[in-house]
């Protein structure tokens, strides 16, 4: 990398190139072990492409020690929201989701609501604790879950100790799993399928240990269908930064059925929201770029 000529000139470069990137708290949990894998491996592209860069653990009793530099979240669902809340409130900027999307898309059922109400062909999702009039074979998920931890398919009864409205019930649709990513509900990747076996779920095993092919669509056509849609739905949601669409394509009916809108996605270069930018042709270097520079709308 070129610098200027002067000590100036180098310390001010050198203050644009400062980030944080911010983790969760330790936990014995999976989804903390993913996320700080994949907090290093970010921190150490950004070095790579010559910035200057720390790893910061997010505790809302410590957000007011980080400097001004920017604060990058890399955090895992649950915690990225508690994050995006406190700093929020503490009028904090930072790269990644609002809290006001946060909120709206990690509630499952509430996504769907508002999905369904704006036009957009969900599967039949209702609580389990509501869910008596609804036709097996179901899936069952967690409300407020993510990377597939807790899903099921059911063909029978649910069980009791989840019959609750933690939980939502959505009838099972047979097709291909698709994935895109966008930004800022402006600018979409190529979408993707994931290669699953036929009738397999996709699980948190099968995302993260035994993972499947993925490739994009070859029907371009049908590609630009799934990538206006996910345009139409980050719309609808106004993702703020990065994101990912998934949806689920049934091809005995044609419908494509929006499964989850995740901002607060894997964004690392082996993630599926890279691999979808990659293939739409925005290399990993400007990928980076969007992820740092263009900030949620919060202010300082």
């Amino acid at each position: 990398m070129k610098w200027g000529c002067t000590p100036e000139t180098r310390e001010a470069r050198r203050q644009s190139l400062n980030v944080t990137v911010l983790h969760e708290s330790w936990r014995f949990h999976p989804l903390t072990l993913i996320h700080y894998a994949e907090a290093c491996s970010v921190a150490e592209e950004l070095r790579q492409a010559g910035y200057w860069v720390r790893l910061a653990q997010f505790r809302d009793d410590s957000a007011w020690d980080f400097s001004r530099e920017p604060l990058l979240l890399r955090l895992s669902d649950s915690a990225m929201l508690t994050a995006v809340q406190a700093l929020t409130r503490m009028a904090r900027r930072f790269c990644g989701p609002s809290a006001a999307v946060m909120e709206r898309c990690y509630d499952k059922y509430e996504a769907c609501r508002i999905a369904t109400a704006n036009g957009v062909d969900c599967p039949v999702t209702t609580l389990a604790s509501t869910a008596a009039a609804i036709s097996y074979p179901v899936v069952l998920k967690p409300r407020r879950g993510s990377d597939s931890l807790g899903l099921r398919f059911l063909r029978g009864s649910i069980p009791a100790r989840r019959r609750t409205d933690d939980y939502i019930i959505q009838q099972r649709v047979r097709g291909a799993e698709l994935t895109v990513a966008v930004f800022h509900g402006r600018i979409a990747g190529t979408p993707l399928r994931i290669h699953l076996p036929e009738g397999a779920p996709y699980s948190f095993f099968r995302k993260y240990l035994l993972r499947p092919a993925r490739a994009p669509l070859a029907d371009a056509a049908f590609a630009e269908r799934v990538r206006s849609t996910a345009l139409g739905i980050a719309r609808i949601f106004a993702v703020d930064w990065a994101a990912r669409i998934d949806f689920i394509y049934e091809p005995a009916t044609d419908r494509l059925h929006f499964l989850e809108c995740d901002v607060a996605p894997l964004v690392g270069a082996t993630s599926a929201f890279a691999a979808s930018l990659e293939a739409a042709g925005i290399d990993r270097a400007k990928q980076l770029h969007m992820l740092l520079n263009e900030p949620a709308a919060n202010s300082d």
